[in-house]
């Protein structure tokens, strides 16, 4: 449910941008979603179909990169994405560390006409 207001902050900050660019189209929003951040691209994409009616983004098209969240090796610095029930480096076998990739959350792009 929490997908809702930050859809409505991605229609407003792209409807925004269009308006000073002096388009009155959005035709393709661009965001990278993290695997860790909390959100569900699925669910933005339902919220903006809705509540982008009547403004700028009705109709535009949301592309997601997901990110896959990555894990640092503390003895050779190795980053690494996370092996099934293990931690270890693939290259030393030390127990990775968490990083922030993965938590990634923002609008890359938007394409206006």
């Amino acid at each position: 449910m929490h997908e809702y207001p930050i859809t409505q902050q991605i229609i407003k900050i792209a409807s925004a941008h269009c308006n000073e660019a002096g388009f009155t189209r959005v035709t393709s929003i661009k965001l990278i979603v993290g695997d860790y951040s909390g959100f569900i691209g699925e669910s933005i994409q339902m919220y903006f179909d809705i509540i982008s009616k009547e403004t700028a983004c009705e109709g535009a098209e949301i592309e997601i990169i997901y990110v896959k969240p990555k894990l640092k090796c503390p003895a050779c610095g190795e980053m690494f994405l996370r092996a099934p029930m293990s931690f270890a480096c693939p290259v030393c076998g030390i127990d990775g560390e968490p990083t922030e990739i993965g938590k990634e959350f923002y609008i890359e792009s938007v394409e206006v006409e």
